[in-house]
This record gives structure tokens, sequence and C-alpha cells, in this order.
């Protein structure tokens, strides 16, 4: 049976208040209580055999240690989906007794954390560090708040595109060098899989709330931001300081997401609505040839590697990169979006100084090269773009490092969080067939001017 919208919410809602009490217990002594001992927060996996970040971390805690005898790190994991993550960390934020002295931090979200006061600026670390010259200016500024102060360290960056089963695509009469050049010729190569491949998901395009930010940013965001000419943000007037409401390349977005699920090209509503989706796309349905077409992130590898649990030495030749039209081929041809992530320290940490000296271990050029490798991650220091080892350390770097040049990044000013929620809302309605695309957008646009204060404009 079909779960409805509110059994959905209910749900979520639910296991995101009992998580964030888990996390509060978890931190129980807070981050000062031991001198001697730093704290580190992180977004642990869902999927117990991805170790990924983990055993970096453990590297790093061990060189930590070892050259700073009488000091120990103390890793704090928080394992649960990217909304819930967000939800608990804002809850061990907010308190001294719970906030630990290094948290890691979501670009999209970090403005937020910094207008509720979550968050120390790090401008005076970053003074005295050498190695922050090395990293380029576009990383730099993901971590600024409105106040051009500096709360984060970023550790990479990312863009998203299409990834595609070549065995899946020769049962279907594809190409194996695919590359469309508009919506419709995704939606066409999704129709024909589904006609001539069955048992297959066509596409899979993450939608609604329960898929938290990969919904807004490997979905909506990736299908707005190929509306217009490239030159202007759809979502966000800079110049007048504006959130823009929903217009015809809003709405045409939604469409693209009725489609997929109205016409049953892409999964189940059920699936596609489970908060753990993502972890079943790169650890099932790709591997095991079940998903045509997945519209996702240039991190995948990460889960393939030795080590992961689940070992697919093999992708890079069973698996086909394209980039992702623009809605009618017009120029730049192409669209994809960018992200990351920062390691900040928390303005009710207790060991600040300490914090930061460990953010200095995890970010010489060796340990960074090495994190962005093993989380296929983009590189955003200059000395690591620029060396060999790096990007000829996995298929498929070059092909995402490409896509930089015609990436765009989220608005990600304070009312960013909640304008995400409001266009995962509006794709849950078009998805689960409750809303009709109109409705949708008109619902977007109430949500918008109560999330942002009423500072919408129309375009």
């Amino acid at each position: 049976m079909r779960p409805t919208v509110r059994s959905v919410r209910f749900a979520a809602l639910f296991t995101v208040t009992a998580l964030a009490s888990t996390a509060l217990a978890a931190c129980g002594s807070g981050s000062g209580s031991d001198p001697d001992t730093v704290k580190v927060s992180f977004k642990q996996s869902t999927d117990n055999s991805i170790k990924v970040m983990d055993t970096y971390l453990a590297d790093v805690k061990k060189q930590f240690e070892k050259a700073n005898p009488g000091k120990k790190v103390e890793l704090v994991p928080i394992k649960a989906p990217d909304s819930e993550y967000y939800t608990k960390l804002q809850q061990m934020l907010r308190s001294p007794k719970t906030a630990p002295d290094l948290v890691y931090e979501d670009t999209f979200l970090i403005n937020s954390d910094i207008t509720s006061g979550y968050l120390k600026p790090l401008d005076e670390y970053l003074a005295k560090w050498e190695d922050w010259d090395r990293f380029i200016d576009t990383a730099k500024a993901a971590a600024k708040g409105e106040d051009g102060k500096t709360y984060g360290v970023p550790d990479g960056t990312d863009t998203r595109g299409l990834w595609f089963s070549k065995d899946v695509f020769a049962k279907a009469g594809l190409p194996a060098d695919w590359q469309p050049s508009t919506w419709d010729d995704v939606l066409a190569a999704a129709r024909t899989i589904k006609a001539k491949v069955p048992g297959v998901i066509p596409l899979n395009v993450y939608t609604g709330k329960p898929a938290g930010e990969a919904a807004t940013m490997q979905g909506f965001q990736m299908l707005l931001y190929g509306t217009n000419d490239g030159t202007t943000d759809p979502l966000y007037d800079k110049g007048g300081k504006k959130w823009i409401a929903a217009g015809q390349g809003f709405k045409d977005s939604l469409a693209f997401v009725e489609t997929v699920y109205e016409e049953k090209l892409g999964p189940e509503v059920s699936d596609a609505l489970d908060p753990n989706f993502g972890t079943k796309v790169r650890g099932e349905l790709l591997p095991q040839g079940r998903l045509g077409i997945a519209l996702d992130g240039s991190w995948l590898p990460q889960d393939w590697l030795e080590g992961s649990g689940h070992e697919w030495p093999e992708w890079s030749k069973e698996l086909g990169l394209a980039a992702m039209p623009t809605q009618h081929g017009q120029a730049p041809g192409r669209v994809s979006m960018s992200g990351g992530w920062t390691w900040s320290i928390p303005a009710k940490a207790g060991n600040p100084d300490l914090a930061f000296e460990f953010v200095k271990t995890m970010q010489t050029k060796a340990n960074a090269q090495k994190w962005y490798i093993a989380n296929s991650g983009i590189a955003v220091r200059e000395d690591v773009a620029g060396d060999p080892a790096y990007v000829d350390a996995q298929p498929g770097i070059e092909f995402f490092t490409d896509l930089v040049a015609d990436t765009h990044y989220r608005p990600a000013y304070p009312a960013y969080p909640k304008v995400s929620v409001a266009i995962q809302e509006a794709m849950e309605g078009v998805t689960t067939g409750d809303k009709s695309v109109e409705e949708a957008a008109r619902d977007y646009d109430e949500a918008l001017k109560e999330a942002t204060d009423n500072q919408v404009v129309r375009k």
C-alpha cells in the first residue's frame, strides 16, 4: 500500500526526534570536560559496510596523537541520513554540555548555523596558517558568512551528472557513449529502458522530504539551473537580495519530476520516499544492474572501493558518465551543481585551539589528497588538483572535475534550509500525485514567503 504523505512525514519526524535525543546523550559530558581531548563529530554512513570517513579519521587521529603527546582525539560519529544528521547536529551545538570541539558542516547549512550563533569564526587561526593560501577561492567562499568572516575549512567539493548502466543500455539498444542533449533525450532513454528491459528501474531522480538535500540538489536544482541561459540564478536574485517565486522554469522542473513518477520511469514512490534510498542506489541497484540511469553525484565510487563492503572494481567499465543537459540544449549545453562540506568549530566548543590543530593535521597536502581520493571528492587545494597522482587515481575524477566549468552553487544564505524544505515538499506533492504542478508551485510560493519573511520577487 502506498504510504500517505502524512504518514511518511510523521515517521520521519519521529525518527529525527529519537535520533536527536540519542545524539545529545552520546555527547553528554561536553567538549570542554577534558582540556587534553578534542571531540570530533562527523557524519557516519548509514551503510555499516561503508567506513571511508571512519578509516580516514582514525588514521588522522593516530597521526595527531603521535605528534602531540598527552593529547587525545575522541571521534563522535553521528549515524543518520542527511536530513536527520543536520537536526542532530544543531541539537548538539546549542549547549556547551553537548557541543563537540569540531563538527562536519554541509555548506548549505553553514550560514543558517552562523546566524544562529552556533559556529566560531576562524579568521584568527587562518591568518597564521600558511596552507590556507593553497585553497581555491570558490571553496573559501562557501564557508564565509554574510559578515565576511570564515567559519569552516572545506575538505573538497563535488559535481553531479548522469550515471548509466552500459549493460542495461545495450539491452535497450541505447549507445554506450550516450550523451543526451535535452531533457526530452533523458526521458526518451528512460522510456526505452522501461519498454525493452523489464525489471529495471529506468531513471532515478531523488525527491521528497525524506531524501532531504539530495532531493533539492541532486534532483530539483539539476533541473532548475538548466532552464535558463546559465548566467543568472533562477532561485535567488543576488542584486535585489530576494528569493525568486515559482516561474515557468520552476514549474517545468516539477513537471519533469511528475513525468518520471507518473509514467513509472522511476522507483516505486514508497522506495523514493525512503530516507535510505540513496544507500540502496549505490550499494545495490547500480552494482546489480537494476537501475538504468541515476542523476547523482561525483562521490559514488567511494562506496565501491576496496574495503568498502561493496567492492566493485569493474564499475568504470560497466557504468557510463554523461553530463546532465540543459532543458532544451541551450548554452552552455550542460548543467551541474556543486556543494561540499567543511570542518567547523562550534561557538560553544571547550577546546577550540586544539580543534584547529586537528584541522591542520587533517588538511596537510598528503592527508587532503588521501581524503579526496578515498571519498571520490574534487580537490579544493590547488597543489593537489595539479598533482598527477590525484588526477590519475580514479576513473571519473577528470570527468567530474571538468564539470566545474559549468557548475552552480546553491544560494546558501540563512533562509536556504527552509527554502530547500519547501522545494522538497513541492517535489513530494507531484511525486505522490497529491498535487498538480500548479498546486505544488502555488504552495511553494506561500512557503517561500514564510521562510524568507516575504523577501520574494517574481521574474
